[in-house]
């Protein structure tokens, strides 16, 4: 009877192993190509993501953009600045709802984040850094490492 939980363990791990391997070497933090920010830190990526930080510095309000919780490039974003896997968020952003402040918007595909981050002022998103075109701009980079990088590192793009 002890068995099973340490099996679904087991198990969970075997899969996450297989997720990883699904990741984008490098994930880039996007913006609307006319936000002024220019760099950010994790810390403040951190605020901002845990909605704890609704304003940009120019007054705009910050729209936070997601992925499901069982996307490989949300959960790639979620351990290197969250902290945390996306399923433990939910019992976060349960309590908050009650507060008035609800989770980032969840989108399902690459091509929505940059469509809705592009067309939102104040939008903030993440994407594949192969996947970025002159619709937005990043502002930083995580690698496959999980280290948020404030300059663009060297990309190895499929054709």
């Amino acid at each position: 009877m002890h068995k099973f939980p340490f099996l679904k363990l087991f198990a969970t791990l075997l899969l996450c192993g297989f997720v990883v391997k699904a990741n984008a070497d490098v994930i880039a933090v996007i913006v609307p190509h006319n936000q002024t920010i220019h760099q950010i830190g994790s810390s403040e990526l951190s605020l901002i993501f845990w909605r704890k930080k609704l304003y940009w510095a120019d007054g705009k309000r910050i729209q936070t953009l997601n992925y499901a919780s069982n996307n490989s490039i949300r959960i790639q974003f979620s351990l290197a600045i969250l902290k945390s896997m996306p399923e433990t968020q939910a019992d976060y952003w349960n309590g908050l709802y009650f507060h008035g402040i609800s989770p980032p918007y969840v989108v399902s595909s690459q091509e929505a984040m940059l469509r809705f981050v592009a067309d939102s002022p104040g939008g903030i998103g993440y994407i594949d850094a192969c996947k970025l075109d002159n619709r937005v701009k990043p502002i930083a980079w995580i690698s496959a490492g999980r280290n948020l990088l404030s300059s663009a590192p060297e990309l190895n793009c499929p054709e």
